[in-house]
């Protein structure tokens, strides 16, 4: 796969923090800017929070508030149909 080599946070207490801390601070800059602000100023300063944010992350990843096992993958379509086939002589019996 493409992606092997990404080690997401998956549906842990540091990914849900990154994704709201972003949400927030993008809406934050975008606020900032509809009403009047400087865009390239707050274009950085959003840009500048979401890296700091994720750093948070992964330091709340490391501490042991990320993914403990292994990211799953989706089986093969060779394993998904041996499996078909043991459960479909498996219910003949």
């Amino acid at each position: 796969m493409a992606d092997e080599h990404h080690d997401d946070h998956g549906n842990t207490v540091s990914a849900w923090f990154l994704t709201l801390s972003w949400i927030v601070a993008w809406t934050v800059a975008a606020v900032a800017i509809i009403l009047g602000g400087d865009l390239v100023t707050w274009t950085l300063i959003g840009l500048g929070l979401s890296v700091v944010l994720a750093v948070i992350a992964g330091v709340m990843k490391k501490a042991g508030l990320g993914r403990k096992e292994p990211r799953p993958y989706p089986q093969t379509r060779e394993a998904w149909e041996a499996a078909q086939k043991v459960s479909a002589t498996a219910g003949k019996n």
